[in-house]
């Protein structure tokens, strides 16, 4: 108990001494710079979200890079491609005169796949400006000119809005109020663009240990993803990392009809059933033997996780459920474990194409959400192993006629670790920074995540170049990112453009 009341007296003092810090720009002038940039930097990343930036499609990635590329470079970064078997890494450098320290700052540039026909505009990438009718429904209106005010609560919709073109958008304007107003960071700027985000950053990891010294920096600074729920000034001090899984069971070798071989034939359906119900308890719990080791909340941590401030209880209201899972015993509880999630399902057809049929197979993608203390590949083997415990013979590939002969319950599995979690400490450089940086913004201190619940691929810069890393979030928390009409609100696409001048201002904190 001595040691926690230590710990947080010692980081409050540390925190006031941050604050007494003198930051070049009052916040009435990082509001003004703001407020006369804002219009400009709306034309501008309407411009962006017109660029399509799904990864799967090389040439529309290759078009954005073009155009990132000619950004930076008109902000007096230089850019260095940093290749890889896939789309290039990007990185633009700006030092500034007489820095002992550097930042390293992480930004997304690609998107999600688009479905044009689930979109209610004319395409995803044709970007819209809408508002909320009397009905409470979402109406197009015409695109601003500049002499009209820019309404908060108006939205702008397009893939990629918010994840994560909106916060790239403000970390350009965000530079141009820097240089408005004759401000230099006390720290050399390197800005790594991921053109590959979306499918996992496959090639990132060897690209960061290939070019260590290239990338070296003192601290991370992440800008993307939402706040918290509250939409106050939020940090984000972790991610939880993710590793992916497919399974399929095989039944006949094509669908059979079931008026037929109903009853002989076993359905992989059911196989799918049986593997996928004995995973977890009725209360969401994982029933795997292991799975939870190593994660343990002491006191000091309960503390820290009790500071943010959920209302569970409209969390579940608005999500449309009674009931939370039983893992730990709240949400920010629940973030610091490892989950398993079912993320889809498959199995011959369904509604108005639905027949009687035996299917040949029946698939499953799930998801694990790594947390620091837990080992990616020890979680895949006690699954792996758990599965073989329910009598089920296990194949990296489709089994041949063989093998459809030797073992009755059949199996594929093929896993993926796409990148480990990060957690920093709040007392690290880049959490005393960005927390001095907010409390002179706003007045108050931030809300401080320990973890994040998604997954970013931070842990590459974190593990390979040594660095503590925080996240700064800039875009509203109900943008639909990753599905069809994402968004991205003014109010908060203009206050990301000030929190991440106020940053990047921000004198280094002893």
């Amino acid at each position: 108990m001595l040691t926690r009341l230590f710990s947080l007296l010692l980081f409050s003092l540390l925190l006031q001494t941050a604050v007494a810090q003198e930051h070049p720009l009052s916040v009435e002038q990082i509001k003004k710079l703001t407020a006369d940039r804002s219009y400009s930097a709306l034309s501008l990343y309407r411009e962006y979200l017109s660029l399509p930036n799904d990864a799967n499609f090389p040439e529309d990635i290759e078009r954005m890079a073009v155009w990132l590329e000619q950004q930076f470079g008109q902000r007096g970064f230089s850019v260095t491609r940093i290749d890889t078997p896939g789309s290039p890494l990007l990185l633009a450098e700006r030092p500034s005169a007489g820095a002992q320290k550097t930042a390293l700052v992480y930004l997304q540039a690609d998107g999600q796949p688009v479905d044009p026909a689930a979109w209610d505009q004319p395409h995803p990438f044709t970007p819209v400006m809408k508002t909320l009718d009397g009905s409470g429904n979402w109406q197009i209106i015409p695109w601003p000119p500049e002499d009209v005010e820019l309404w908060p609560d108006w939205r702008v919709f397009a893939r990629a809005a918010s994840d994560s073109k909106g916060p790239n958008i403000q970390f350009l304007a965000a530079i141009d109020n820097l240089d408005q107003a004759g401000v230099t960071p006390e720290f050399n700027l390197k800005v790594v663009i991921d053109l590959e985000e979306e499918l996992g950053s496959p090639n990132l990891p060897p690209a960061v240990e290939a070019n260590r010294e290239l990338l070296a920096a003192d601290m991370l600074l992440i800008f993307d993803g939402p706040p918290h729920a509250s939409n106050q000034p939020t940090l984000v001090f972790g991610a939880r990392g993710i590793a992916t899984v497919t399974l399929t069971t095989y039944g006949p070798k094509v669908p059979q009809h079931s008026g037929h071989y109903g009853n002989y034939i076993p359905n992989p359906g059911f196989h799918l059933a049986h593997i996928l119900s004995s995973l977890k308890s009725p209360d969401g719990r994982v029933l795997i033997p292991g799975f939870y080791d190593g994660v343990s909340i002491s006191d000091e941590v309960k503390a820290i996780l009790d500071q943010v401030p959920d209302d569970e209880a409209a969390i579940r209201r608005q999500l449309g459920v009674k009931q939370a899972d039983r893992v730990a015993g709240t949400l920010q509880q629940s973030l610091q474990y490892p989950s398993l999630n079912i993320r889809g399902l498959g199995s011959a057809w369904i509604g108005q194409q639905a027949r009687t049929v035996i299917p040949a197979t029946a698939t499953a993608e799930i998801d694990i959400r790594l947390v620091r203390e837990s080992d990616p590949e020890y979680l895949l083997q006690l699954l792996r192993e758990h599965i073989q415990a329910q009598g089920y013979t296990i194949l990296d590939h489709a089994p041949s006629d063989l093998e459809r002969q030797q073992h009755a319950r059949l199996v594929s599995f093929d896993s993926t670790v796409n990148y480990a979690a990060f957690r920093t400490d709040f007392d690290s450089v880049p959490g005393r920074l960005t927390t001095a940086a907010l409390n002179h913004l706003f007045g108050e201190d931030p809300i401080r995540i320990r973890t994040a619940g998604g997954s970013i691929p931070i842990s590459p810069f974190v593990d390979t170049l040594g660095v503590p890393a925080v996240s700064v979030p800039t875009v509203n928390i109900d943008n639909n990112q990753h599905s069809p009409n994402e968004n991205l609100r003014l109010g908060n696409f203009i206050e990301g453009i000030s929190i991440i001048t106020a940053v990047l201002a921000q004198p280094l904190v002893p």
